[in-house]
């Protein structure tokens, strides 16, 4: 594809390819027959029908039906490109109370906040529910299974363990389309996104990934005020500022964020890194002890780094954070002002993998107030 010409193809997430399987695996459980090779489903969100494949239909010696898919991610860099999906089905036993239970097989990660409960998110489990209920036929239940067989190689590739999901990847997602964030050709997509946006709210919120669009929610700002930003920041900020726009929010893991403390407006990791490296600095401009610094230099990750901190004193990491959360205000600001010659109000608010909010900056407060719901 040339990007220079083309638009980035968007592509469908692994709920939609794991609810796919299991309508074809129902159907053939109900009627060995009935051996599809497409699934046609609704989306939901959005409300749009989407013809997925089906590489492979088998009965199982247990009684059970396994169908296989493959995921189609799109013109995204995404890793789990071409990666398959099993969804194994079977009747429910009496003790079942659910119509559908759905189950986490190998692959599938684990919520660690959550007793190990299997990450399968709420856009999952609606998808799933809705196609299959009515295909339920009266007095039956039903246990799906997903199996992602190589989800626990990939998950080692991914910062799902930063998020409290081990052994594997979820079935993460709020709509059924993958957009190819990462892309070349996808930066003016968003920015037609976010002239949109602009044209009808002049406070705007910056999400950096699906976990800053779902906690944006949960906190209570205003859906229609949401950004997804992907990995271009900076190009996003320098538009939100040639649109006039009176302020934009921006709210991230700080894992991710943390990147612009240290300049780096382009977020993805094949671009550039150093987190350990600006949390460090940030510890150094806070007179954090020397071995402090020099352990968080040495950690694994900013995850990591966060909890030695948190380990010397709580109070001494609410302070290196909120001069982290301010230096990203500045840093943003400045990136803007140098490529736009006028300013951009910029707050930022980061969270940790548990989701809750280790800083807000002062304008992030701010401007926080100014995208809550009414």
């Amino acid at each position: 594809m040339n990007s220079a010409t083309s638009s980035p193809r968007s592509g469908h997430t692994l709920p939609v390819f794991a609810c796919a399987g299991a309508i074809a695996a129902l159907r053939h459980l109900i009627d060995a027959g009935d051996r599809p090779s497409i699934i046609t489903l609704d989306l939901l969100n959005p409300p749009h029908p989407a013809d997925i494949p089906i590489a492979q239909l088998a009965p199982l010696p247990d009684g059970s039906v396994l169908a296989v898919t493959h995921s189609d991610p799109g013109d995204n860099l995404d890793l789990t490109r071409h990666t398959p999906l099993w969804s194994v089905v079977a009747w429910g036993n009496d003790a079942q109370t659910d119509p559908i239970q759905l189950e986490g097989g190998e692959g599938i990660g684990k919520q660690r906040d959550q007793d190990g409960a299997p990450a399968i998110y709420r856009y999952a489990k609606t998808l799933i529910t809705h196609h299959l209920a009515p295909l339920l036929p009266p007095g039956k239940t039903l246990r799906v299974t997903i199996i992602l067989p190589e989800g626990r190689v990939l998950a080692e590739r991914t910062s799902n363990a930063a998020f409290g999901v081990v052994e594997g990847l979820s079935l993460l997602g709020t709509s059924g389309i993958s957009e190819p964030l990462s892309a070349p050709g996808q930066l003016e997509q968003s920015r037609e996104i976010l002239r949109s946006k602009a044209a009808q709210h002049s406070h705007l919120v910056f999400c950096l990934g699906e976990n800053g669009l779902d906690l944006a929610v949960t906190l209570g700002i205003n859906p229609d005020c949401r950004v997804k930003t992907a990995n271009w920041v900076g190009p996003m900020l320098v538009e939100a500022g040639q649109l006039e726009v009176a302020g934009v929010l921006l709210l991230g893991y700080h894992g991710k964020l943390i990147k612009l403390a240290g300049g780096i407006f382009h977020t993805h990791h094949h671009v550039a890194d150093g987190r350990q490296e600006i949390l460090a600095a940030c510890c150094a401009g806070q007179d954090v002890p020397l071995p402090v610094i020099q352990a968080i230099l040495n950690a694994t990750t900013v995850e990591a780094g966060l909890e030695i901190l948190r380990g010397q004193d709580s109070g001494l990491a609410q302070r290196v954070y909120q001069h982290m959360v301010e230096r990203i205000d500045e840093r943003a600001a400045a990136y803007v002002h140098a490529h736009r010659g006028s300013p951009l109000t910029v707050g930022s608010m980061v969270f940790d993998r548990q989701r809750q909010i280790v800083a807000r900056s002062d304008r992030g407060q701010t401007l926080f107030n100014q995208v809550l719901i009414d």
